[in-house]
């Protein structure tokens, strides 16, 4: 459990609206994650529904993709966008594998409704020692976010109790 920690920092911005995305095309910044709030029929107005990755593509295109205008609550919807960030922007083969980490870590951590097919497995491995700061206007989201505490890294913990039970 020595492992080195991979500190993901994720600049978010917004809300926009899904007219508004149509502008975010920059392939050199416009991609990462982001997070889809509206209304829900069971959670109320303005709640967390999904929280997604461009992968390769820019914000722009990627959510467009998911047809968030076919919705009942098309006029209702608001995106926050998240750009990760660092002293140095890494190859694009180690950014997109950031942005997958870091979407999946976020998803587990904060169970939106509409990722549910994300919920039904513990995390991998690989995300025990992730650890994702958020900054800017990241809403309803956690600051901090850490694989130590959402992943079952733990749950084996040789010795474990509490301080002076023995």
């Amino acid at each position: 459990m020595t492992q080195q920690q991979l500190i993901i920092h994720i600049d978010w911005d917004g809300p926009y609206s899904l007219d508004q995305i149509n502008s975010l095309t920059d392939n050199k910044t416009e991609k990462g994650v982001y997070q889809v709030y509206g209304t829900h029929p069971v959670y109320g107005k303005d709640v967390l529904l999904y929280i997604g990755k461009t992968g390769g593509q820019t914000f722009g295109k990627r959510i467009l993709q998911e047809k968030w205008d076919n919705t009942n609550n098309y006029g209702d919807i608001k995106i926050h966008v998240g750009r990760l960030a660092g002293s140095v922007t890494p190859s694009n083969d180690i950014w997109l594998q950031e942005i997958d980490l870091a979407e999946r870590l976020l998803i587990y951590a904060h169970k939106p409704a509409f990722n549910s097919m994300s919920l039904q497995t513990v995390p991998h491995h690989d995300l025990c020692n992730v650890h994702i700061l958020n900054w800017g206007l990241f809403n309803q989201l956690m600051p901090e976010v850490s694989g130590l505490r959402w992943t079952n890294i733990l749950d084996s913990m040789p010795n474990y109790e509490v301080y002076g039970e023995h």
